[in-house]
């Protein structure tokens, strides 16, 4: 029996290839990115880690912007990174 390929997707803060089942999709909806939860939103998404870190290097280096095609102001970069924060990250520790 063959094994089944695994797709794998760049995540756009450290550039590190991951599982796409293990990495976070970012689409952009009416102007602003918004978590994927199921993966299946039309639109041209960008990956990232569960990790802070990654959202931030991601943000300064202009990678997020640049992949979901739209310029992000610095207040919607941080209020992007709290609802990341609360979403993913929290999600992950609660479970």
């Amino acid at each position: 029996m063959s094994k089944r390929n695994v797709p794998l997707r760049r995540c756009v803060g450290c550039m590190m290839s991951f599982p796409k089942k293990e990495i976070v999709r970012i689409v952009l909806v009416d102007g602003k990115p918004v978590i994927d939860k199921n993966g299946k939103m039309n639109g041209r998404g960008a990956y990232l880690c569960r990790s802070l870190e990654c959202l931030d290097m991601a943000i300064k280096k202009k990678r997020l912007a640049y992949a979901i095609g739209a310029q992000m102001s610095a207040d919607e970069a941080a209020d992007f990174r709290e609802e990341y924060s609360r979403e993913v990250i929290s999600a992950e520790v609660d479970e």
